[in-house]
């Protein structure tokens, strides 16, 4: 089946669930589906997957959650408290002395790694971590693992992600989600993790939006304590235009019935859990065709994307997916034009795709942009030492920017060639 005639297909059967709205069979089906394209992985291709070997690769998931490392690093753990009350959960990576001698040699040997080849290590700052859409603070995995030590940063889980707690304005005050409100709870978990300092911000998809939203509410925490920024596959605006590898007339049937569907499935949300988990294989299939750019991707890895995603409740889902449409923050940038800037996207990434970061760095011409061939959506995962190495990088320069401001010898402002 080509690609063309199974995003028609799916797009088809996406219409038919919302004309059956009383079939919640169906319903649950298309939510698969829906889940998937708003996690990072659109309604397509991988149908053959339902067909042979179901059994042998039920053991291979059940073998791969056992055995994977990926997601199992952990810190000191803390709460944070957004604006309404909701908790967000985040854990801290520190930097400081203390620890045995072993840990201390191998800190020291993963900071010459980073920072040795012939760089200047960075002064103190506190990096913190913004995910993104239907994942959670592990997807920094391998970034985590290698700054383990050698920087102090924070990583937290979005509301209503992971371990953070479900949004107390959606749940109790049927409040849509808004990224506005993301960048207040990043607002929250800088003023409970790092309250002083400089700070280095990385954001990946729906995390970048969340520092876009931070910097359009907060300029002034940008202007007197960022001193990098990191905006990896995301997005300033215009997300309703993304066709997801459809064909146009595919996605246009699409836009047409998803809000109705979503609040459909949102308010049958444990009905539409037991549709996901009956479709798991096409669901996985799905996940790493839009998360990968790869075909040899680590099925390790593909299966780690694959739990974080199918992890996060269908009625979640529902309620995010509204507030990408209404996300704009290209004026928001503005606040981003004297620090180091990198943008960096996976050149095959059909979800924020890399358009969207050449926008970015467009309206932030100093900024360093990378485009990784070869790589998708999740493209920290599927080429972590590319992404890790650009993020020393910035680290390096967002360290020599602060000590010149700071000691009142430069302006602050870093420049890279792209």
């Amino acid at each position: 089946m080509s690609e063309s005639s199974t995003g028609a297909a799916a797009a088809d059967a996406v219409t038919e669930a919302a004309a059956a709205a009383g079939n919640w069979r169906r319903a649950g089906v298309a939510g698969a589906a829906i889940g998937v394209i708003a996690a990072g992985a659109a309604a397509g291709v991988a149908i053959e997957r339902l067909t042979v070997g179901r059994g042998m690769r039920k053991k291979a998931r059940l073998a791969l959650d056992a055995a994977g490392p990926y997601g199992s690093l952990r810190g000191m753990p803390g709460t944070a408290y957004a604006d309404d009350g909701t908790e967000l959960f985040y854990e801290v990576e520190s930097a400081e002395p203390g620890e045995s001698g072993a840990e201390s040699a191998g800190r020291g040997a993963r900071a010459r790694r980073l920072f040795g080849r012939g760089r200047k290590a960075p002064a103190p700052v506190t990096v913190v971590f913004s995910h993104g859409y239907c994942l959670s603070q592990d997807s920094w995995h391998f970034q985590r693992a290698a700054l383990r030590g050698a920087v102090r940063a924070v990583y937290w889980d979005q509301r209503s992600h992971a371990r953070s707690g479900r949004g107390v304005d959606q749940t109790e005050r049927a409040v849509p989600v808004s990224i506005d409100q993301l960048g207040r709870d990043l607002k929250a978990v800088i003023d409970a993790a790092a309250p002083e300092g400089p700070l280095v911000l990385v954001g990946h998809s729906m995390g970048g939006m969340t520092t876009m939203a931070l910097a359009d509410q907060f300029p002034e925490l940008i202007r007197e304590r960022v001193a990098g920024v990191a905006l990896v596959g995301t997005s300033s605006g215009q997300l309703g235009e993304v066709n997801f590898g459809l064909p146009m007339a595919g996605m246009n049937a699409v836009r047409r019935v998803l809000p109705g569907l979503l609040r459909t499935l949102g308010s049958q949300a444990e009905l539409v859990e037991r549709g996901r988990r009956a479709t798991a294989d096409l669901f996985a299939g799905v996940i790493k065709r839009y998360s990968f750019s790869r075909r040899d991707v680590d099925p390790g890895i593909a299966r780690f994307a694959e739990r974080m995603i199918e992890s996060t409740p269908i009625d979640v889902v529902a309620e995010f997916y509204p507030a990408f449409a209404e996300h704009d923050k290209a004026e928001a940038l503005k606040h981003f034009a004297e620090l180091p800037v990198l943008v960096l996207a996976g050149a095959g990434d059909m979800v924020t795709p890399s358009e969207h970061s050449e926008a970015i760095a467009a309206l932030l011409p100093d900024a360093e942009l990378v485009l990784v061939p070869d790589a998708g959506h999740l493209v920290m995962l599927e080429h972590p030492d590319v992404v890790t190495d650009r993020l020393a990088e910035l680290l390096v320069r967002a360290g020599a920017v602060r000590a010149a401001a700071d000691t009142g010898t430069g302006t602050g402002t870093g420049t890279s060639d792209r």
